[in-house]
């Protein structure tokens, strides 16, 4: 922080009577022709929907000190919602602070999207990553949104003038009046709070001491009678509320943060609403997930051009790597981690495998070729060396590490080890996508390349990597003709170079452009010679190849087979401009049935989808001519 806590507040309520009112009409100006769907509760415009949220943030919380607090609203809160840590960033994306953590909660993106990277707001990308206020006006400016904040810069900067009303409450107790007032008496659709104090008293005493842990005592309260204030609206049973509770960073023992320890970088977020499990624990909630759950439960869908770092917590998604935590594993080198915490493991998830053939022996055992991890396990294996811009990853996640390998005695030899996925199956679309959260970070000697195979064929180059990279890729595949699967491989060289971590990897495809479907087919049996003799039948058949939709195709490959008289006959035809085809064969005259089943009809990528059953008995005893 530039300023300790308790200046910051000095001067924020030396300001206060001077920031709101201008705020206020500023916001209202933006806004131009709006007009509020009812009368404004003091120039807050009445709100229009249902869905309600309320956002609340407790600068400088740490999670950790919640156990030995005083805090019933809270651990209420918890067990009627939901409970997730997670962790921050730390330099070089940015230092654990509050401009950048609450532009990350606010905007859904993360310190190298939003470029907020201390607390001077030097230039801020709210441009490209506004606020999801600024979105809920965008979407709908009946939408009704109020911010309440102690430290100015969050009603001044961090939420935008497209925001109905912005005021700045001074202290926390002047911020939980004004936001409980407009919360019981106003009608918000969107109200975001800031408490400051607990990060006052983070930085005058830190999080061990007994003030920290009465100034958190003060927030429950202060958290109380805003959920008292909702609790008691006139309308309240009929509304669908929303409510989190989260934090910009933590604190260290002994006062203030910036840094890359536990403590400083642990965050929370606790939810309750329509759909969140009481009591539930998640693992893979991060703070950029709160904008994008709000304007979900506000009806505002998350446009994919938008590249959002977070998603909203009921489309959230566990990976394959994501069921491994039960059997992580303690330390075994990585000495300077507590011997108690389960973080790494090597044995890869159901139809995952990595391919450790030409990695040398030796090394440090966590690291020996790919591994699967936490991100409090492995950044604090060692840190300070950019482990902790992993913020993309989730929960268990895949991660190949040259330097930590490296810190051991190993034969002769670079770190060379494959990640290899199941076998996705194919529709028979022509092109695939390909999805995964990567951060790739080198410092010496290194590659990284995804690799595609198709039906157990040679790997064809998807991806390199041969610079630092922190994203989510989506890659689009173009695939063969009639190939039916297609796997994956990362495959990660390093001499002690840094590492790459690789998660939520998704393989997807479009729906064909058309589906076949063999829409009829109909069976003849035609005697060739005169009755009693040893003449053959003539078995024909008429298939019509239609799409899904019912169309008539052109050049389709039909295959079937006839089964008759113990012997199983390939009958291949292509189809007519009216989409028929005539497959035939004969049979000894003394045989008496026949099968007829199509076993394949392909045009160009398409295949048959099996929609209809095609498989035909022929009674070869009845008279010339009998349609089976």
């Amino acid at each position: 922080m530039s300023l300790s806590r308790s200046a910051r507040t000095v001067l924020a309520a030396a300001t206060v009577a001077a920031v709101a009112l201008p705020l206020a009409t500023t916001a209202a100006q933006a806004q131009g022709s709006k007009a509020p769907a009812a009368a404004p509760y003091a120039g807050l415009p009445s709100g229009t929907k249902q869905a309600k949220t309320l956002v609340i943030g407790i600068d400088g919380a740490t999670f950790d000190a919640f156990s030995r607090a005083d805090m019933p609203r809270l651990k209420q809160l918890m067990a009627k919602g939901l409970t997730a840590r997670s962790n921050l960033y730390a330099d070089p994306m940015a230092p654990t602070v509050s401009g950048a953590g609450w532009s990350s909660i606010a905007t859904g993106v993360w310190p190298d999207k939003h470029n907020v990277k201390d607390n001077n707001f030097t230039a801020p990308n709210y441009g490209q990553y506004p606020d999801y206020a600024t979105r809920l006006e965008t979407a709908d400016p009946k939408t009704s949104t109020l911010v309440v904040g102690t430290w100015s810069p969050i009603p001044q900067t961090v939420f935008g003038a497209k925001t109905d009303l912005r005021i700045a409450g001074g202290n926390d107790e002047g911020t939980t009046t004004k936001a409980a007032d407009y919360l019981a008496h106003g009608n918000p659709d969107s109200t975001f709070v800031h408490l400051d104090e607990v990060d006052g008293a983070g930085h005058s005493s830190g999080s061990a001491s007994d003030a920290y842990l009465k100034a958190l005592n003060t927030a429950d309260a202060q958290v109380g009678r805003l959920l008292d204030a909702v609790a008691s609206r006139p309308t309240y049973a009929k509304e669908d509320w929303l409510v989190v509770v989260t934090a910009d960073h933590g604190h260290t023992p002994t006062g203030g943060h910036g840094g890359n320890t536990p403590l400083e970088r642990g965050t929370f977020v606790i939810a309750q609403g329509k759909g969140i499990r009481p009591g539930s624990v998640r693992d893979d909630v991060k703070i950029t997930d709160i904008a994008p759950t709000v304007l979900r439960h506000e009806g505002v869908a998350t446009d994919p051009a938008w590249n959002l770092d977070g998603g909203s917590l009921a489309e959230l998604k566990p990976d394959a790597f994501d069921a491994l935590r039960p059997a992580l594993r303690a330390p075994v080198d990585e000495t300077r981690l507590p011997a108690d915490v389960k973080g790494w493991t090597n044995t890869a998830p159901e139809g995952w495998s990595i391919d450790n053939s030409r990695m040398p022996a030796g090394g440090v055992t966590e690291w020996r070729g790919w591994a699967f991890a936490t991100d409090e396990f492995w950044t604090n294996a060692e840190r300070g060396q950019g482990r902790e811009t992993n913020v993309r990853a989730r929960d268990v996640f895949a991660v190949a590490d040259s330097d930590e390998w490296d810190d051991k005695a190993h034969d002769a030899g670079p770190f060379d080890s494959t990640l290899v996925s199941p076998a996705y199956r194919l529709n028979g679309a022509a092109t695939a996508t390909v999805s995964y959260a990567t951060n790739y970070r080198v410092d010496g000697p290194q590659t990284g390349d995804v690799y595609v195979s198709y039906d157990g064929g040679a790997p064809q180059l998807v991806k390199s990597y041969r610079a630092d990279g922190n994203t989510v890729e989506r890659l689009r595949l173009t695939v063969p003709a009639g190939a039916r699967t297609a796997r994956l491989s990362f495959r990660y060289t390093g001499t002690n170079s840094a590492f790459w971590t690789v998660d939520q990897v998704a393989f997807g495809q479009p729906n064909p452009p058309s589906q076949l479907a063999v829409a009829s087919l109909r069976a003849d049996t035609k005697l060739l010679g005169r009755p009693g003799s040893d003449a053959a039948w003539k078995v024909t058949a008429d298939g019509v190849v239609r799409t899904a939709q019912g169309r008539p195709v052109k050049g389709a490959k039909v295959t079937a087979e006839l089964t008759a008289g113990g012997k199983v006959r390939k009958l291949t035809g292509t189809t007519r401009r009216d989409g028929s085809v005539r497959l035939g064969a004969t049979v000894p005259r003394g045989v008496a049935t026949a099968t007829l089943k199509v076993t394949d009809v392909r045009y160009r990528h398409l295949a048959y989808y099996g929609e209809l059953d095609p498989v035909h008995t022929l009674d070869l005893t009845r008279p010339t001519g009998h349609r089976g």
